[in-house]
């Protein structure tokens, strides 16, 4: 099996990360039979035929049920991976923050939607810089005082600035927190010649990893309705709401069933970590693949009930549940963390284990995991065929 691109391609693609040893010895396996367990450990990696079947089963779902699909980047923070959701079918990306958007932006890639309110001028001005690169670019705003300063950031650029007024759907974290703040917001919006009230959003991330579909569905319903409430006041006031956005993996069935959206925001459905698979189980919301693992290294083997491998609390997001270790031949092996550079993995039962194995883990929460790394080690099978940058990674700002 070949690479994905030419080898120059991907090394200028790399950049200055072409240059580290760990990097120039993966670009030296692409192609290769093999090549998967040969690189550099611990290494973030990404099954392409079961990200790209992942992919494609929620744009299926996504058509099927009428929504447009933009899903959200902060799973990835990878222009790569963001040009394969857009070829399938999505209309662009969201970030969760405007250094995220500012790469993928860079990177060439469009219909970006910010899903974080902002809070001062100098922010304001990157959004409107961000617009002006992106005609299709939106931000979400929850106070008055941010539709001042993007307004008049977006004046001082000569840009128009869409915007969506996001709501609280009982996270408590942004949003207006109902109808009368969302009426406020909209009027501050239409007071600022160089903005567009485009639309609406709503996110309930604490429904995402509800056990039970049934649970989720019954959050769902109870939510929602202040999102459409919002829309409906707004529309009320003479605003042409047209975007209805939000929702995510966990809740795809429960947000498409309520008829209040009509662009979904899911992200995670791209690699199922171990969190969303756990709470979603055999649910419809959890029919997809895990396509991102982290590969790891035993480097000690010398105790007796266990050995150690070199991906510890470096290596993957500690939010969630713990790694877990992938494979017949780890069967019945759990994973502890043992100090920022390593893990312990229990010996296996039916076998023993060498020094120098190699052994992959599911990713306790993607979106962080992710972010522990420069670059992506995208694999068919067992070979590597292809190395992308995260270019949004660190990207916080």
């Amino acid at each position: 099996m070949s690479s994905e691109r030419p080898l120059e391609a991907i090394a200028a693609e790399l950049g200055l990360l072409a240059d580290r040893p760990a990097t120039a010895l993966s670009l030296a396996l692409v192609g290769q039979p093999g090549s998967r367990w040969r690189v550099p450990t611990p290494a973030a990696v990404i099954d392409l035929d079961a990200f790209d079947r992942n992919v494609a089963r929620m744009a299926a779902r996504a058509k099927a049920a009428g929504l447009a699909l933009r899903p959200h980047a902060k799973s990835h923070k990878c222009a790569a991976l963001a040009r394969r959701q857009i070829a399938a079918g999505a209309v662009g990306v969201c970030c969760a923050k405007l250094a995220e958007a500012e790469a993928l932006s860079a990177a060439g890639i469009r219909g970006i939607l910010i899903t974080s309110s902002l809070a001062s001028e100098p922010s304001a001005a990157r959004a409107a810089r961000l617009a002006a690169a992106d005609p299709d670019f939106a931000i979400t705003v929850d106070h008055p005082d941010g539709a001042m300063e993007i307004g008049q950031a977006a004046r001082a650029a000569g840009v128009i600035v869409r915007v969506v007024v996001d709501v609280d759907l009982g996270m408590g974290r942004t949003g207006v927190s109902g109808v009368e703040q969302a009426v406020e917001v909209g009027a501050a919006i239409a007071a600022q010649a160089s903005l567009r009230l485009i639309g609406v959003q709503g996110y309930g991330g604490h429904w995402q990893h509800m056990t039970g579909a049934n649970q989720r569905a019954a959050a769902v319903a109870d939510g929602i309705g202040k999102l459409a409430a919002a829309a409906d006041a707004l529309r009320a006031q003479g605003h042409e709401i047209r975007l209805v956005t939000g929702g995510g993996t966990g809740t795809f069935s429960a947000d498409a069933a309520q008829g209040v959206l009509n662009e979904i925001q899911a992200g995670s459905y791209a690699f199922m970590d171990r969190e969303y698979r756990e709470a979603l189980g055999e649910d419809e919301d959890g029919a997809f693949e895990t396509s991102l693992t982290v590969q790891a290294r035993v480097i000690s083997a010398n105790a007796p009930r266990w050995v150690t491998v070199d991906a510890g609390l470096k290596a993957f997001a500690t939010d969630g549940p713990a790694p877990e270790p992938l494979g017949e031949a780890w069967a019945g092996s759990s994973y502890h963390f043992f100090g920022d550079e390593h893990g312990m993995v229990t010996r296996p039962r039916h076998r023993s284990v060498a020094r120098g194995e190699r052994v992959e883990f599911t990713a306790p929460h993607c979106d962080p995991t992710i972010d522990r790394y420069d670059l992506l080690h995208l694999v068919r099978g067992d070979v590597l065929v292809d190395l992308v940058r995260v270019e949004g990674r660190g990207a916080s700002q």
